[in-house]
């Protein structure tokens, strides 16, 4: 089946990425929010998005812009850019994103829904059981969790044939990946279909054959986000020490904590609750052994930036001011 009507289920961090992607491809894009969100903030959100497509696109017409380092791919390939095509695609791209508040009018027509919301697997799960009856029978779903399995959440759906998972890299105009994960009950022919859609809106498809949780790209990330965190959580150094250590160290451009701000702190939060209950199946020895780390800090830490507003660089603060 060929996608045309895409409906995203959030429009937190990477949500509105995902749908502000898939517009700039010429897709109908539908976001699903609440009724309790602010939608002028999120109209807010679409433009600091549209703002830096354009800033990006501006950069890509250099010099400098022309080098790897800097080119999104996202946007357009390096041998085949068209700035004043890119403007229009990034203009008509915030026009058209519709922001619907009503579960069956958003999914009426839906080919693909892509859920982006809070990573909680009970959440998630509520989610499908209400959005499952609503749903026209073509209509295949992924989830853009980052650490969750397919396998967890597939039942809940109504569809099991249908549900794979569907990962982006933050800053989707330029980390332009999509990871795609099943599960045992996903037929095979919807990697193919979720591997040509990656392709339509300019991604490189990852496709991983057996469920692993964090998938690929976060199965390297998150560990080592926790180390970061866990130097800082028992005190051996300070967040700006620790992200010199890596940047510095390593030529990479961002260190653990400015990743984080980017992630934002609220998944920052879900994953670690997630890393501190998987190793109850051990036994406290090897538990200990497996993952000394010391999750109650870090938990104390972001639940103290959390409650004072400092939820990451969307907000203009979390471990850094922006």
């Amino acid at each position: 089946m060929k996608y045309k009507n895409i409906v995203v289920a959030g429009a937190g961090v990477l949500g509105s990425q995902i749908a502000f992607q898939a517009a700039y491809c010429n897709f109908n894009v539908t976001v699903l929010v609440r009724e309790a969100d602010n939608k002028e903030e999120i109209k807010n959100r679409f433009k600091k998005l549209l703002d830096t497509y354009l800033d990006t696109i501006e950069i890509m017409d250099t010099k400098v812009g022309k080098s790897k380092d800097v080119w999104a791919l996202g946007i357009a390939p390096i041998d085949n850019f068209d700035k004043k095509e890119c403007i229009e695609k990034a203009n008509r791209a915030y026009e058209n994103i519709k922001i619907e508040t009503d579960q069956s009018i958003a999914l009426s027509d839906a080919d693909l829904v892509i859920e982006s919301i809070t990573e909680d697997i009970k959440v998630k799960n509520s989610f499908y059981d209400q959005i499952a009856p609503l749903m026209p029978e073509k209509t295949v779903i992924v989830t853009n969790s980052s650490t969750l399995l397919p396998s967890k959440m597939a039942k809940a759906t109504g569809r099991e044939d249908k549900f794979l998972a569907l990962h982006f890299a933050n800053s989707i105009w330029k980390n332009n990946v999509a990871e795609i994960m099943g599960h045992s009950k996903t037929d095979e022919k919807y990697f193919g279909e979720l591997e040509s859609f990656a392709k339509a809106i300019n991604m490189i498809p990852l496709v991983a054959r057996e469920e692993k949780s964090g998938y690929l790209l976060n199965s390297m990330l998150v560990p080592f986000l926790l180390s970061a965190m866990d130097l800082l959580a028992n005190g051996i150094s300070d967040v700006e020490t620790i992200d010199k250590a890596w940047t510095l160290g390593t030529g990479a451009p961002h260190g653990p904590f400015q990743i984080i701000d980017v992630v934002g702190l609220e998944t920052a939060k879900y994953i670690v609750l997630q890393y501190q209950k998987v190793p109850d199946i051990f036994d406290p020895l090897l538990k200990k052994m497996m993952l000394p780390y010391n999750y109650d800090g870090m938990l104390e830490i972001l639940n103290k930036k959390l409650e004072e507003g400092k939820k990451g660089k969307a907000v203009g603060e979390g471990f850094y001011k922006y």
